[in-house]
C-alpha cells in the first residue's frame, strides 16, 4: 500500500534536510561531548603541509604571499619517467601539493623506517626550493638532511 504524501509547511533548505533527517534533530559527533573530534589522515597531511610552510615563511620573507594549497591529484598525473607530487606556478606564487601520489610513495616506503610527515614535509622543502630557485637543505641548515 502506498504511503501517503507529506507537505512540508515550510521550506527546508538542503543543508538542513541532509543534517535533520526523519524529525530526529541534528546530529551530534560521533565522539561525544567529552571527547575531541577525530583526526584523518587528510587533516594530519593538511596540517603538516601547514605547519612546514609557516616554519619556511618565518625564514624566508620572499615566501609572503605565496599560496599552498593540497589537491586529491594532478589532471595529468603520470609522464615518462616521474609522477608529480607538486606544482609550482612560478606567475602566480602558488604551489599545489598532490596528496594521493605522496601518500602512494610513502607507502612504497613502507619498508623503510620512514614516517609519513618526514616525507610529506621533504616534499614541501623541495618545493618551495623550486620555487625560490635554491636546493632544499639551503632553505633550513640542519632541519633538512638529503640523506
Amino acid at each position: 500500500m502506498p504511503r501517503p504524501r507529506r507537505v512540508a509547511r515550510t521550506p527546508r533548505s538542503p543543508r538542513r534536510l541532509a543534517r535533520d533527517r526523519h524529525g530526529r534533530g541534528m546530529r551530534s559527533p560521533v565522539t561525544g561531548p567529552h571527547l575531541p573530534l577525530l583526526h584523518t589522515r587528510l587533516d594530519d597531511f593538511d596540517l603538516t603541509v601547514a605547519s612546514t610552510a609557516t616554519y619556511l615563511r618565518g625564514l624566508w620573507p620572499e615566501l609572503e604571499g605565496v599560496v599552498f594549497e593540497v589537491a586529491q591529484g594532478p589532471e595529468e598525473a603520470i609522464h615518462d619517467d616521474h609522477i608529480d607530487r607538486w606544482k609550482v606556478y612560478h606567475d602566480e606564487r602558488r604551489i599545489v601539493f598532490f596528496r594521493l601520489p605522496i601518500v602512494r610513495f610513502i607507502r612504497v616506503l613502507e619498508g623503510e623506517d620512514r614516517e609519513e610527515k618526514l616525507v610529506v614535509e621533504s616534499c614541501v622543502f623541495r618545493a618551495v626550493a623550486d620555487l625560490l630557485g635554491r636546493e632544499p637543505w639551503e632553505l633550513s641548515p640542519g632541519r633538512y638532511r638529503p640523506y
